[in-house]
């Protein structure tokens, strides 16, 4: 008889029936669910903040936002009157490496959201008031991502790590690029990103594979022919040490960070359970307990992946008062090496494995979000049976194999940090 305290957990699948469609040079993926008549769709191109000339930074973010403030015939607030009567959620929003759409209606609706998005991609009004509107509010957002020690913190990071590439500069531009930007550059963004071809798109809901057949080609008609550009390749993440931004604070906001894997590396699943159990599983991690825990030098610290360009970059943050700044970090450099040279415990690595297969199915929970992790398997160029052979291949991780994978990843050395504050002693 097995004990049951010893007995290896066995690998459930998680079942999400994805029918891969394909229409008139369209794509999708589609997960079929009669049980609410609600249905959400998902789409992006490459792109984004990538393809905003150097000067225009915000272009992207600020011609997506303008996508839904009047179309056509409809002036901004008859646009969100119509989507309003039909309790239809439309939403355009670029990021640093695509450009993305999506909108969620009642099934019997569907018409009518159909008719909006592609209203709003193929005849936006761009008025000039719109633009005012939507350019103060980005101009506001802008600097107050400035206010704080984290924010300067965050942006001095990505600037630091990626010079000179479009990753290193704020998506959403910056309060002078947004002030600067003319009409014309919104209008060129537009040109450059929204477009027949280079389309991903994500379904899901009351709605079967024919209806989707019939509905995608009329929902993209009339966009200009051909993809977008490419976006310029990813360098590597650059080391920079250790870097102090003075700001006048009784606490430090710390960011740090290092290179990570590619999506597509085969080690990208061992990288991120081990990640999890460093610095990525809230009380349970490793960072946590040696940093709050353990010694009391922070409310909270964590780290986890951030994916752009299809390549990670491992990210992690801590605010602290000025006098314990160095220790949060030496503690911190101390975890991240210990992890690097031996990996996790067995009972670690069990723990993180049956967290992230048990607490999967919560991710699924409506259309919406279907159709979201839909568009992002896609977006990383995941097979259909991806997300149902994630638990086995979760299951089948070894503990030696995680410690290969630290060893590889983790480089306490090139762990590039960014302290804005007043630390004392740095």
């Amino acid at each position: 008889m097995t004990d049951q305290a010893t007995a290896p957990r066995e690998a459930k699948g998680f079942s999400l029936p994805i029918q891969a469609i394909e229409v008139e040079g369209i794509s999708a993926w589609l997960v079929e669910d009669q049980s609410v008549p609600v249905v959400s769709i998902a789409w992006s191109w490459a792109g984004g903040a990538a393809l905003d000339p150097e000067g225009q930074e915000g272009a992207a973010a600020m011609a997506a936002a303008l996508l839904t403030e009047g179309a056509g015939p409809l002036r901004a607030t008859d646009f969100a009157d119509a989507l309003r009567n039909e309790a239809i959620s439309l939403n355009f929003s670029a990021d640093r490496d695509s450009l993305e759409g999506s909108f969620r209606s009642l099934a019997d609706a569907l018409p009518e959201a159909l008719r909006l998005a592609r209203l709003a991609m193929v005849e936006p009004r761009l008025d000039a008031d719109a633009i005012e509107r939507v350019r103060a509010r980005a101009v506001a957002g802008a600097r107050r991502a400035l206010e704080t020690p984290r924010g300067q913190a965050g942006r001095a990071f990505w600037a630091a790590g990626f010079p000179g590439h479009s990753a290193g500069r704020p998506s959403g531009g910056t309060a002078d690029s947004l002030a600067a930007l003319p009409a014309a550059a919104i209008r060129a963004a537009l040109d450059r990103q929204v477009r027949r071809d280079g389309l991903l798109v994500a379904v899901s809901g009351a709605i079967t594979a024919d209806q989707l057949k019939a509905i995608l080609p009329p929902l993209f008609a009339g966009l200009p022919p051909g993809a977008p550009a490419a976006v310029p390749p990813l360098p590597g993440f650059r080391h920079f040490g250790q870097q102090v931004l003075p700001v006048a604070s009784p606490q430090s906001a710390v960011v740090f960070g290092q290179d990570g894997l590619a999506a597509t590396d085969p080690d990208w699943e061992a990288s991120q359970v081990m990640l999890r159990i460093l610095a990525g599983g809230g009380f349970t991690s490793r960072l946590m307990q040696a940093v709050r825990e353990q010694r009391g030098l922070a409310y909270g610290i964590g780290a986890g992946l951030d994916l752009l360009f299809h390549h990670g970059v491992i990210v992690g943050s801590v605010a602290t008062e000025n006098a314990r700044v160095a220790e949060t970090l030496a503690v911190t450099r101390e975890e991240w090496a210990r992890m690097a040279a031996a990996g996790p415990t067995a009972e670690e690595l069990a723990d993180a494995v049956a967290f992230l297969t048990g607490s999967m199915p919560l991710a699924f929970t409506d259309s919406r979000r279907v159709a979201n992790t839909l568009l992002t398997l896609r977006q990383n160029d995941r097979p259909t049976d991806w997300l149902a052979n994630r638990p086995a291949r979760l299951q089948a991780l070894t503990r030696d194999k995680l410690a290969q994978v630290a060893a590889r990843v983790l480089a306490p050395r090139d762990l590039s940090v960014i302290i804005a504050g007043q630390p004392a002693g740095l």
